[in-house]
């Protein structure tokens, strides 16, 4: 109880921030992710979750890891309806390069 009272946020680029990020983001069943190519919103995986493993995020979707990265070198941010979470870092499943995605959360009545 208390700590919702005086809870403080910690600040957007902060290792605090990230790791809170991550566990906020940890556990939600995924409808969709895309990724923007060329302009272009392009859907990459369907049906999967996300997971923490270590200090890693790991994106299942398609039956395939989409997407993993290192919790401190990861920058989030939620969707303004709560309903995904966009996700920029180097991406350790496919040789590092920096990639930009998409999670949609299934969402449950």
């Amino acid at each position: 109880m208390f700590k919702k009272l005086f809870h403080r946020t910690p600040k957007p680029n902060s290792r605090a921030y990230r790791r809170e990020m991550a566990q906020k983001i940890a556990g939600h069943h995924i409808r969709y992710v895309t990724e923007n190519r060329n302009g272009v919103d392009e859907v990459i995986g369907r049906e999967g979750s996300t997971a923490l493993r270590g200090d890693e995020l790991l994106v299942h979707a398609s039956a395939d890891i989409l997407f993993r990265c290192r919790v401190d070198e990861m920058d989030a941010w939620e969707l303004l309806s709560k309903d995904g979470v966009v996700i920029t870092a180097p991406d350790l499943a496919h040789n590092g390069s920096t990639r930009t995605i998409i999670v949609y959360y299934v969402y449950y009545r």
